[in-house]
């Protein structure tokens, strides 16, 4: 009898053991330093926790998990008209963080997809509002624009967005040929200007050296002689030039006025 009734309490403290056990495991949590815990006591908010050891009162407080980390989301490609009508497929990244667990649990009801779905509309939105050269050229102040839209919209929920980069803007074919006809167009269009700006550079330091040639005495004489010069360096060559009506001029004046000539 008394074998019996100290087996039964044996038992029946064994299973009140077991059972203090299980409550202490269902009520303890652990959470690293980039965590948060949102406290619910029977469904009503209580407290953020963590990071360390938290103790829950088992059934009547449950607990969501938070993590501050910068979180990286892929916005997948979104098909965007621009203002001068040109269809293209646009993708970016996003980067964002919680900066207020309570907010991003009670809020929102999955703070992620509704992230993602606002990146998405965010995108086509602020790229529809610009030209193609500028979603090509002008990247850094759109990556700018959009973030600063999401920032805005995501505030409520708790969410900081930190950086929007735009990877890659996708054109079909005949866009890409246009856009390389243009920049060719462009180029020869360049070159031109180039090759003009030269011309009337060259043909105004021409006419300043007439200037000087025509101003001082025998400076073209002297500049007939040096080109002489030039060209006789060369002995393969026969050269037939004539002789200037200038320099004739000179020799019959000197011929008058010698005095084997009186």
């Amino acid at each position: 009898m008394d074998d019996g009734l100290g087996l039964g309490i044996r038992t029946l403290v064994f299973f009140l053991l077991f059972l203090l056990l299980m409550l202490l495991a269902l009520s303890v949590r652990i959470l690293r330093e980039y965590e948060r815990g949102v406290v619910f006591q029977l469904g009503r908010f209580w407290a953020v926790k963590g990071p360390g050891l938290i103790l829950l009162i088992p059934v009547l407080q449950q607990m969501v998990r938070v993590d501050l980390r910068t979180i990286v989301l892929d916005v997948p490609k979104q098909d965007v008209i621009s203002r001068d009508n040109v269809s293209v497929k646009v993708n970016a990244v996003l980067y964002f963080r919680v900066i207020d667990p309570e907010r991003a649990i009670i809020q929102v009801a999955n703070f992620m997809e509704a992230t993602s779905q606002l990146a998405q509309t965010t995108l086509r939105s602020v790229l529809g509002k610009h030209e193609l050269d500028d979603m090509l050229a002008e990247r850094e102040r759109l990556n700018i624009d959009i973030q600063q839209v999401l920032d805005a919209q995501t505030d409520a929920w708790g969410i900081k967005v930190a950086n929007v980069e735009i990877k890659h803007v996708d054109l079909d074919e005949s866009m890409v040929r246009a856009i390389a006809r243009q920049a060719e167009a462009e180029r020869e269009r360049r070159a031109k200007v180039i090759h003009a700006e030269g011309e009337l550079q060259a043909s105004e330091k021409l006419m300043q050296a007439a200037n000087v040639l025509a101003r001082q005495q025998g400076a073209m004489q002297l500049r007939y002689l040096q080109t002489l010069g030039t060209l006789a360096s060369d002995k393969s060559t026969t050269i037939v030039f004539p002789l200037p009506l200038e320099m004739l001029g000179g020799l019959l004046e000197r011929a008058r006025d010698s005095p084997s000539a009186g």
